[in-house]
């Protein structure tokens, strides 16, 4: 037992020092002057007298909404065809409208760029619509809906999967119309899953930072200006007021989020009968131009970078070159941010699984440590409602502060790996938990009563059966380590630059077609990672799982 307390106090420790420590700073530089002085509220006051500052704030809330608004009917449209049709091909469209996690979100900035832009194949089309520019508000807007869509469908596909098909067939059986049962059944068992989703786009899209600095041209949004603030005019107390005021929504939505989950109630019963839509031509054959229309659009977003990054010189000369993988590979050095980011991704897949099977394990099967115990639990939960911006900027200030004994790793692959962990922690953790609470109690409860020790248990019998769990784990932290922009903008030098910062640098540079390049491969990379954890999920369902036939 007292080992399983020093590790729950070394998890503690390490979440301490790498997550709420850079909140901490945050907070206290928001509440000094540029000298480290306490100045109380002053620095809020002063950016309520910025104009500017306060206009990037309008435009963060009413963009985030706009694109929650266009994006849940549009996901919610999707996850329906999925679940409540018979329709064909429902495999080949959920997984093209997934494509956009494997993907940096700036991808989508550079593909409207191509199609919209000022040399853009439809710049004509968008005029004679009324729209000026793609750069601003209509970019960022369409760009997020495009980012932002797959996190939605994922959670609606879950609200819409489960459904009492008896509910149903009572509502058939007295006569019930359509388009009732929807507003009466659908629609009332789907509201948390919608809630949800509407909270988390529009999360997404209020932190988000790669799409906003792309193509958001002189449109301010707090993301940028926090950017701006630290990096260009070195103003560190006005950048992390507007780092308080970003992590402010996002702690409201995670908050509401928390209360819908608790009020939420079992929508399938130990009576329950699954749910099975019947052949209908009309209703399938709609279902199915409409998910055809929305995965044709990801996929002319998709294959426009795709297509971009191989043209000679756009739009003059279309044959198809290498030059801009050369060129950003090569010339421009983002073959060694390349490997940076491949190195950083395996780096928080091996190192942030096993911090968050660990913590898991000892918080849900061993006893004792209440305090401890509690206050794991609540920094567990915490990275989730904790922008990766924020998170990178409090990094900043505690890892570069005047004698922090932590201070060597900033600049570091290290930290970059650590604070990618600690912004992703709260999903693995949850996975983590789930497996394990699958597991009988009284697995731990007879090998004590045998005197075996807890870690023969945990290697023979835990590991075996959790192991599909922690290869997901694994596979989450690394394509979010290998597409992540926010969390590492701040902390990155020359040396450790990662594909996803070079990306943003070479569109600085002018070079869009390398942008798209380097996009592409980060892309190709993340699907080929993919790949390989499903290879290994599937060689370990053989062996390991066999007795779940």
């Amino acid at each position: 037992m007292r080992v399983a307390h020093a590790g729950l106090a070394l998890v503690l420790v390490l979440l301490l020092a790498f997550l709420a420590a850079p909140l901490l700073a945050i907070l206290k530089q928001a509440l000094e002057d540029a000298s480290g002085r306490f100045v109380g509220l002053a620095n809020f006051i002063a950016y309520a007298r910025t104009p500017s500052l306060l206009d990037s704030l309008t435009n963060s809330l009413w963009v985030s909404a706009l694109v929650t608004v266009i994006v849940i009917p549009l996901a919610f449209g999707f996850a329906y065809a999925l679940q409540r049709s018979r329709m064909r091909f429902k495999p080949l469209f959920r997984g093209i409208t997934l494509l956009p996690l494997l993907a940096p979100s700036l991808l989508s900035a550079i593909s409207l760029i191509y199609w919209f832009g000022n040399q853009g194949v439809l710049k004509g089309t968008m005029q004679r619509l009324g729209i000026d520019q793609i750069y601003g508000a209509p970019g960022i807007v369409v760009a997020e809906c495009f980012a932002v869509f797959p996190h939605a469908l994922m959670i609606l596909i879950t609200a819409l999967g489960a459904a009492d098909g008896r509910l149903y067939e009572a509502a058939a059986a007295m006569g019930t119309r359509p388009w009732r049962r929807f507003f009466t059944i659908t629609l009332p068992g789907a509201k948390y899953g919608l809630i949800s989703a509407a909270l988390v786009s529009f999360t997404l899209v209020i932190t988000d930072f790669g799409i906003p600095k792309v193509i958001g041209g002189n449109f301010n949004v707090l993301a940028t200006d926090v950017f701006k603030l630290v990096i260009g005019q070195q103003d560190f107390q006005k950048g992390a007021v507007v780092a308080l005021l970003l992590l402010a929504p996002a702690v409201f939505t995670f908050a509401v989020d928390r209360w819908v989950a608790g009020r939420q109630t079992a929508l399938l019963t130990a009576r329950a009968v699954p749910y099975r839509p019947r052949p209908k031509a009309w209703r399938d054959g709609l279902a199915t131009v409409y998910c055809a229309l929305i995965a044709a659009l990801v996929l002319a977003m998709m294959g426009m970078a795709v297509f971009a990054s191989f043209a000679s010189f756009w739009p003059y000369n279309l044959a198809p070159t290498l030059n801009h993988y050369t060129l950003g590979l090569v010339d421009a050095e983002v073959g060694t941010a390349f490997v940076n980011s491949l190195t950083m991704a395996a780096g928080t897949a091996v190192f942030g699984t096993a911090l968050v099977f660990a913590g898991a394990y000892l918080l849900e099967k061993t006893q004792g440590a209440g305090g401890l115990r509690s206050a794991v639990r609540l920094l567990a939960m915490l990275p989730m409602a904790v922008p990766g911006l924020v998170l990178g900027l409090g990094c900043i200030f505690f890892f570069n502060a005047p004698g922090n004994p932590l201070g060597g790793l900033y600049h570091t692959m290290a930290l970059l790996t650590i604070c990618t962990i600690a912004h992703f922690y709260t999903t693995g953790h949850l996975t983590a938990v789930t497996a394990l609470k699958a597991l009988d109690a009284e697995f731990e409860a007879v090998s004590a009563s045998l005197k075996v020790p807890f870690w023969v248990t945990l290697r023979r019998v835990t590991l075996p059966i959790c192991t599909p769990a922690l290869i997901d784990i694994a596979r989450y932290f690394f394509i979010n380590a290998m597409t992540t922009i926010s969390a590492v903008v701040f902390l990155y030098s020359p040396e450790t630059k990662v594909a996803a910062i070079a990306i943003l640098n070479l569109d600085e540079a002018g070079e869009m077609g390398a942008a798209a390049a380097c996009a592409v491969l980060i892309t190709v990379a993340s699907s080929l990672a993919m790949l390989a954890f499903s290879a290994l999920a599937w060689a370990v369902d053989r062996r390991n799982q066999a007795w779940r036939a």
